[in-house]
């Protein structure tokens, strides 16, 4: 039975996820093809991810291919209730509540778990943790999917001391993923958070840029796009020259520290910011996080070393220093773009979720024959969703010719 917190809030959650579906041509594609299809008839899936109206749309297409699905969030100040009562009045097991204590998000995963599912769909490697630590839980288990960055480098730190105990397909890596969505999904749902709960103009002011990853150049990118001096940290040589030629200052955090206006972490690692940047900062900073976990904001030390916290507005919380400085923190160091915004634009998610839907089906293609390892998506999978994008977009490309063909492959 479903965990939500109220199901009459279904129909302005149903209008929500109506809208997503406007804008989704990809996962509309796929999802009309396993309604023909019915590839995940008699399977069940259990799905964590930031559950609102665009993970709704793929849990329905899952839904629509025959499977039975379990779903619920990967964070619990993502989680938007509406969304989630309409996507159980629709068929689907929700086990997600806004804002619920950490005890409860755990009992989320293990109610979505207790399906015994044949296929985990996961965003942060949570599911997989339990699936791990629980024998029983993955009994039925054929593989999963991982969604993030986050996840796949805790996947690949258990491959690497062999312990990875089935096997998990790293969406994340494929290109139709993480060049789209980390870059530019990650950029602008990002501002749009932090502008949206701030109110501040970012124009004039100076951005440092914790990590130059695909998601730190999308962030990078954005606040240059919209008149901000950018700062980027970094501890990869190669990133940090990239971002120097792509027009960026690069410092030590510690010397950003003392500089910056506002401060965005993008890293997927812990206190990158933290007990000795803070005292070098200046009074009014805004600190947001938009990496995967609430750690590379050190709030833990905020919280235990402040002379006091102050609700500065919606999702904005202030702790003052003995100095009287005011430190303040976007959605408590949480995912900013989705714990104090809207998450990626639509369409982004659109080929995102293309790929994991087909990922999914991939796996239960392969039933039992994939090595317990971190998988990279099969490159026809990028090739289809590129594809399935570009005719919802009236645009054809150039194919080669057969002389074309013979010429590249000569020797």
């Amino acid at each position: 039975m479903s965990i939500i917190r109220n199901p009459e809030l279904a129909l302005s959650g149903r209008q929500k996820i109506e809208w997503a579906q406007s804008y989704m041509p990809v996962l509309s594609a796929i999802r009309q093809d396993f309604e023909e299809k019915k590839p995940f008839k008699g399977i069940t899936i259990t799905t964590s991810v930031h559950l609102e109206a665009k993970t709704a749309c793929l849990a329905l297409t899952l839904s629509a291919g025959g499977a039975e699905v379990h779903a619920t969030g990967c964070n619990p100040l993502s989680t938007q209730d509406d969304v989630a009562a309409a996507l159980a009045s629709m068929g689907v097991e929700v086990y997600a509540v806004y804002g619920c204590s950490e005890k409860d998000y755990t009992a989320h995963l293990r109610a979505a778990l207790a399906a015994k599912p044949m296929i985990v769909l996961d965003d942060g490697g949570d599911l997989t943790e339990l699936l791990h630590e629980d024998e029983s839980l993955r009994q039925n288990l054929i593989g999963a999917t991982e969604e993030t960055t986050t996840g796949v480098n805790r996947l690949k730190a258990r491959q690497e001391a062999e312990e990875l105990l089935f096997p998990v397909i790293a969406v994340n890596d494929a290109d139709m993923k993480h060049l789209f969505d980390n870059r530019y999904g990650t950029g602008e749902s990002t501002w749009d958070a932090i502008m949206g709960t701030t109110n501040v103009q970012i124009s004039g002011k100076t951005v440092v840029v914790a990590g130059y990853g695909w998601c730190g150049k999308g962030v990078a990118m954005r606040a240059a796009g919209l008149g901000g001096h950018v700062i980027v940290t970094e501890i990869d040589p190669v990133k940090a020259i990239e971002a120097v030629n792509d027009g960026f200052r690069v410092m030590t955090m510690d010397e950003a520290a003392g500089i910056g206006d506002l401060f965005v972490t993008v890293t997927g690692c812990k206190e990158v910011v933290g007990s000795r940047h803070f005292p070098r900062m200046k009074d009014g900073v805004i600190l947001a996080n938009a990496g995967h976990f609430d750690v590379e904001v050190d709030v833990a030390w905020l919280k235990k070393h402040s002379k006091e916290t102050i609700v500065r507005r919606e999702n904005i919380m202030g702790y003052v220093q003995s100095d009287e400085r005011v430190l303040n923190v976007i959605a408590e160091g949480k995912l900013a773009n989705l714990a104090a915004g809207n998450g990626h634009p639509v369409e982004i998610m659109d080929m995102s979720f293309g790929v994991q839907a087909l990922a999914i089906e991939y796996v239960l293609s392969q039933g039992k024959g994939l090595p317990s390892k971190v998988i990279e998506v099969p490159r026809e999978i990028d090739a289809k969703v590129s594809g399935l994008k570009l005719r919802s977009m009236g645009i054809m490309i150039d194919t080669l010719t057969p002389g074309q063909e013979a010429y590249l492959k000569s020797f």
